[in-house]
């Protein structure tokens, strides 16, 4: 992925909030047939990315050698020329995108066992109903009917060998034209330029 310095990012602390923006991810291998592409729910467990497909999904059989690659799109929004001062002043400003999105490089394995297939079904959507009044567990379910489900999917372990990390967002803009672009995005109906504009309203460097 191609990253300018001005919108590469190495915290951490944003990385992690970048991934758990993202939630669902795309899966990419190359394999005899090419390219081949899953999207999917992950979750970290320690330094690995964990998830899983249904076995009728043939991705695995296709998943092919090397590396494979993980994209978590974030937020993003269409930015208007007509949303920067300037535009009035001398007219040199032209349409842009604005987005978060990381880069997940590494080695893919698989697992079917049982006890490993439950934990990870529990752990992700344990992720997602954290905070709702009544969260969801597989113990919800009738044990059968959760076995039934187990016995058709296929985890997935990826163990990164590099991640790449970027927020195209304001970073280059200052003064009337950062302010310009926050209320043009605040104004939007799409969810995810409202978004951005309270991301980079709460965060100077964005």
């Amino acid at each position: 992925m191609f990253v300018p310095p001005a919108f590469r990012q190495h915290d951490p602390a944003v990385l992690d909030a970048m991934l758990n923006r993202a939630g669902l991810a795309v899966l990419v291998t190359h394999g005899p047939e090419g390219l081949f592409a899953s999207h999917l729910p992950l979750f970290r467990d320690g330094e690995l990315f964990v998830g899983h497909l249904a076995k009728a999904n043939p991705h695995r059989a296709l998943e092919g050698g090397g590396e494979a690659l993980v994209i978590f799109p974030g937020p993003h929004a269409y930015v208007s020329p007509g949303w920067y001062p300037s535009k009035a002043e001398h007219g040199r400003a032209v349409p842009t995108w604005l987005y978060e999105a990381v880069h997940v490089y590494g080695a893919l394995s698989w697992f079917d066992d049982r006890d490993g297939l439950l934990e990870a079904v529990a752990r992700l959507s344990g992720r997602h109903e954290a905070g709702r009044l009544e969260p969801w567990s597989p113990t919800d379910a009738p044990a059968d009917y959760i076995e039934a489900l187990l016995r058709g999917i296929v985890g997935l372990r990826l163990r990164p060998s590099r991640i790449e990390a970027k927020r195209k967002l304001l970073q280059t803009k200052t003064g009337a034209d950062r302010a310009g672009v926050l209320a043009g995005l605040a104004a939007e109906q799409a969810a995810g330029a409202r978004e951005l504009a309270g991301l980079i309203a709460g965060d100077p460097s964005a």
